[in-house]
């Protein structure tokens, strides 16, 4: 049976806007930060936002399954999957720094069909589902015309283990610094691609990524008219922590830019 996934759309926005009114006011208060790696933090507020998200998931969907960032044992595949992450940009929120989001997708038969990113400190939430159009705060967007590199703004970002293996990162890093008109690194992937499909950005490009970071941002882009592939060029899958994203025009000089690293 067809469905436009009007219905999981407009569930998904209210939850997003419910996590991020919460993790927005969780980020004036004391709040216990631990680590689950190196560099890789968990905030009180990533798990409060986590248990919102999947309580009112499971009321909304009860036949659906819910793959989430701080619960996730491993990686799952089904025919109805919700894809959480509570807090993109957890490094941030736990400096304050206010820049992070919610994401959250609705992933069927590993397409994503529903997507939403919410940056409650903008109070920007994008949106797009599937056979329909990107949207932010309810308004149409499309990706940049910047046709190439030498005018394009790129951002990126860097793998939790940059530390036991900087070269190819910091070498990829450095070439596009050189072969474009700037770089930026905000720390969230999700709001980076949200950011291409509005044109604020021309290209992104990362390693190390989860499907939480880019199941739903990847059909918002999409659906702006973004181009998304492997480094390589191949066929992109949120399976894959790797990605290339670009308005389309500049998608191949980047591709021979990551071929030289």
């Amino acid at each position: 049976m067809q469905t436009n996934y009007e219905t999981e759309l407009e569930a998904a926005k209210d939850i997003a806007l419910k996590a991020g009114a919460l993790v927005k006011k969780m980020s004036s208060e004391d709040f216990e930060i631990r680590k689950k790696g190196q560099v890789d933090l968990v905030t009180e507020a990533d798990l409060a936002s986590e248990k919102l998200i999947i309580s009112e998931l499971n009321k909304r969907f009860p036949d659906h399954e819910i793959l989430a960032e701080e619960s996730a044992k491993e990686f799952h595949k089904a025919p109805k999957l919700w894809v959480v992450d509570p807090v993109d940009g957890t490094t941030n929120y736990a400096h304050r720094f206010p820049i992070y989001s919610v994401s959250i997708a609705l992933v069927c038969e590993n397409e994503p069909v529903v997507g939403v990113v919410y940056d409650p400190n903008s109070n920007e939430l994008f949106s797009a589902r599937k056979n329909g159009e990107a949207t932010l705060n309810d308004k149409p967007i499309s990706v940049s015309k910047i046709e190439v590199l030498d005018k394009a703004l790129l951002a990126t970002g860097f793998p939790y283990d940059l530390r036991q293996n900087p070269h190819p990162t910091i070498e990829r890093f450095f070439d596009f610094t050189m072969k474009a008109q700037g770089v930026r690194r905000a720390g969230v992937a999700s709001l980076d691609m949200c950011n291409l499909a509005c044109g604020r950005y021309d290209g992104f490009w990362e390693v190390g990524l989860k499907p939480w970071d880019m199941a739903a941002a990847s059909l918002i882009l999409d659906k702006a008219g973004g181009r998304l592939s492997k480094f390589d060029d191949n066929e992109f899958d949120i399976w894959t922590p790797e990605i290339l994203a670009t308005n389309g025009l500049i998608h191949d000089e980047m591709v021979a830019g990551l071929a030289e690293k």
